[in-house]
């Protein structure tokens, strides 16, 4: 399918759901998403970035091209995005994120938010401080196939966390709520974004619901994209960066090469 991107400057002030149906939309997500009108959306599933390279001690370092790190595709960061923000500073824009898309779902919507638990400075950071304030239903944890972890002060995390947070009126597609709320999906290979999702995570998620119209504020390289087509669902994406937003572009429409976007998108 073809899929347009779209430049946010485009928009007035407010616009009607229908502009974005299956597109892409370059620009903040944070303003974008203020220009989407209240309970416009069904199911809400994303992943920030996790502010990897705010770290201390044996943590990330921007553009590490030695060390431990070497072989992390995360170390450069992500395109257009350094993801090193002061921790208060992080965790208020994150809050502000989640009121916006606590706003734009349904009277039966959801948002699945997907963040990752840190150690900094010796301590935890818990993203239940970003939550805490919505209505957080259920947590799910993700437990991945392997992680990374050169501090003998705590064991290999190898989870993530899942952020049910959702309207009273929402329920699970029938027969979804089979599943457990600890999920064992191995993460994304072959993926050049640094932080992908695996498809097998987003499918469970969108074939648990029932939303017709699935947003993905920090839309990557599409994943939310590509799960919500194959289960007939309409899909928008928010990308900051232009890079991303073409990689996504080049996977919905079935590029065989779309992870080498530069090959054919200027």
């Amino acid at each position: 399918m073809d899929t347009e991107i779209l430049n946010f400057g485009i928009f007035p002030e407010k616009f009607n759901i229908e502009q974005i149906l299956n597109k892409i939309i370059r620009g903040d997500c944070l303003e974008i998403m203020k220009a989407i009108p209240d309970k416009s959306v069904d199911i809400i599933i994303t992943s920030p970035p996790y502010n990897l390279l705010n770290s201390t001690g044996n943590g990330l370092k921007k553009n590490t091209r030695c060390g431990k790190w070497k072989n992390a595709a995360i170390k450069d960061g992500y395109k257009d995005y350094d993801d090193n923000m002061p921790y208060t500073e992080y965790v208020e824009w994150q809050k502000q994120c989640v009121a916006q898309m606590c706003r734009i779902i349904k009277d039966d919507g959801a948002v699945f938010y997907n963040n990752k638990n840190r150690v900094q400075g010796g301590l935890l950071q818990d993203r239940r401080e970003i939550v805490k304030d919505f209505p957080l239903r259920q947590i799910i944890t993700w437990k991945r196939s392997g992680a990374i972890n050169f501090n003998a002060g705590y064991f290999l995390p190898t989870t993530e966390q899942i952020y049910l947070i959702c309207n009273k009126n929402f329920k699970l597609k029938k027969g979804a709520n089979k599943w457990t709320d600890v999920w064992e999906i191995k993460q994304e290979m072959k993926n050049p974004h640094p932080a992908p999702f695996p498809e097998e995570l987003i499918d469970r998620i969108v074939q648990s619901t029932t939303g017709q119209i699935i947003l993905d504020p920090f839309g990557g390289s599409g994943t939310t994209a590509i799960s919500s087509i194959k289960d007939n669902r309409n899909f928008i994406l928010i990308e900051k960066s232009n890079f991303y937003c073409k990689m996504a572009k080049a996977r919905i429409e079935g590029k065989e090469d779309w992870r080498d976007v530069d090959s054919y998108y200027a």
